[in-house]
């Protein structure tokens, strides 16, 4: 008789449970649906917020110069290895070496995004975009270089 009893409980509790599931489900399903439509309307009802961080560039001004002065603190803030900076030593006008930067390089594929490596650099010299279209077919197109061909140490 106990068993009975048991199955009964057993079967009666799963009852319970269905009905409540289909009870959720019911009141989602007659809920107003909210799909956004993006790619028709990107631009008018897209609304990406002001701190979110899509990928990494370099602040350029019009006369092409950067504030980059290849230190390498954003290299050694990031933890997984996602920048890397390549520098040469020059001598200027007087005689004076100093290290210039050569390339940025910055792996969109690997970064976490946690903008330590913005936050490590004294002159900020590179911060996040809201650019958020980052898809490509190939891996190889998420490496970028971000200073500009030819440019220079703003003064």
């Amino acid at each position: 008789m106990s068993n009975f009893k048991e199955y009964i409980e057993g079967y009666a509790s799963g009852i319970k449970s269905l009905l409540i599931g289909m009870r959720t489900s019911m009141k989602v399903f007659w809920q107003p649906k909210v799909t956004e439509q993006y790619p028709e309307n990107r631009h008018t009802t897209l609304h990406i917020p002001e701190r979110h961080r899509g990928r990494l560039v370099m602040i350029h001004d019009a006369e092409n110069h950067h504030h980059c002065i290849a230190c390498g603190l954003c290299q050694m803030a990031c933890p997984n290895g996602t920048i890397k900076v390549v520098s040469e030593m020059r001598e200027d006008e007087e005689g004076k070496k100093k290290k210039v930067l050569v390339k940025y390089e910055y792996n969109l594929g690997s970064c976490m995004f946690c903008q330590l490596c913005t936050n490590a650099c004294p002159h900020h010299a590179i911060e996040f975009t809201n650019d958020f279209e980052n898809a490509v077919f190939e891996k190889e197109k998420l490496v970028m270089t971000l200073n500009h061909e030819g440019s220079t140490l703003a003064k």
